[in-house]
């Protein structure tokens, strides 16, 4: 299974993107599935997840009232709502995907390419 992210781009503060992530090659419906990102100079870290039928969902504390993961599991989607961006959310955006372990627990197994946010204030 690969994922592709997709859904980036140049955006102002105070404004809002749905970030997508598809897998190709397999579904991914029975993995519990993450959105992390990188920025510039910083470590990657896991900013959502949710698991597989939806029922447990996970934030990063700061981002816990501007993001918004769901999936839709017949479309083979993942979805990243963000709302009220802020400049220090510029980063790279990955999803990736896993079939065990806690939602919260960084070790993701399956990686895709990611798709960059700019944050312009």
């Amino acid at each position: 299974v690969q994922l592709q992210a997709s859904g980036g781009g140049l955006v102002q503060a105070g404004g809002s993107l749905k970030l997508s992530c598809r897998p190709s090659g397999r579904t991914f419906s029975s993995y519990t599935m993450g959105w992390f990102r990188q920025a510039p100079g910083k470590e990657r870290e896991l900013v959502a997840a949710i698991s597989w039928e939806s029922a447990s969902i996970y934030y990063l504390d700061s981002v816990k009232a501007r993001f918004s993961v769901s999936r839709d599991n017949p479309k083979n989607t993942l979805y990243l709502q963000i709302d009220s961006l802020e400049p220090e959310d510029t980063a790279v955006y990955y999803c990736a995907a896993k079939f065990v372990g806690p939602l919260e627990d960084p070790k993701y197994e399956i990686w895709g390419q990611g798709t960059l946010v700019t944050v312009s204030s």
